[in-house]
């Protein structure tokens, strides 16, 4: 059974999964960096019978607006709705936490989160940030019922 719960930064099976993400990143672009998630952020990390699996945050941009980070699913856990179920536990996240819009940044080498965005009613949009001059980024927001 899939189980999706809050935790923090501080948990290490969520720093597993994010040094697991952060690899995978690395394979598809180069070692660029990681992208820096801003204090404030809340993770949700997906378990399937005690291990996790999957992993994902919301964080700050404004009082209206919160910003998807950290997205990921282990890949022998893929394909089993569990990027899904993650997606819309975070936008309840959020909605709980009053934010009225979602934006994310993803990159042109996954099409499968591409997918999964699109699928979930996602829109593209203009680049923000440090993503104005990235090629290789693709931005999406969704507004959230309140």
């Amino acid at each position: 059974m899939l189980v999706i719960e809050e935790r923090t930064i501080e948990d290490d099976e969520l720093a597993a999964l994010l040094d697991a993400a952060f690899e995978e990143l690395v394979v598809r672009y180069g070692r660029e960096g990681r992208s820096q998630v801003r204090a404030g952020a809340r993770y949700l990390v997906a378990s399937i019978g005690g291990d996790a699996v999957g992993c994902g945050a919301v964080q700050p941009v404004d009082a209206v607006t919160g910003e998807l980070k950290r997205m990921y699913v282990v890949p022998g856990h893929r394909g089993q709705g569990i990027a899904t179920s993650l997606l819309s536990a975070l936008e309840e996240l959020a909605r709980g936490l009053g934010y009225r819009r979602l934006r994310l940044a993803t990159g042109v080498r996954q099409p499968e989160a591409i997918a999964l965005y699109e699928r979930c009613a996602y829109t593209l949009t203009e680049p923000y940030g440090k993503y104005v001059d990235a090629p290789l980024t693709r931005c999406y927001q969704k507004a959230l019922a309140q």
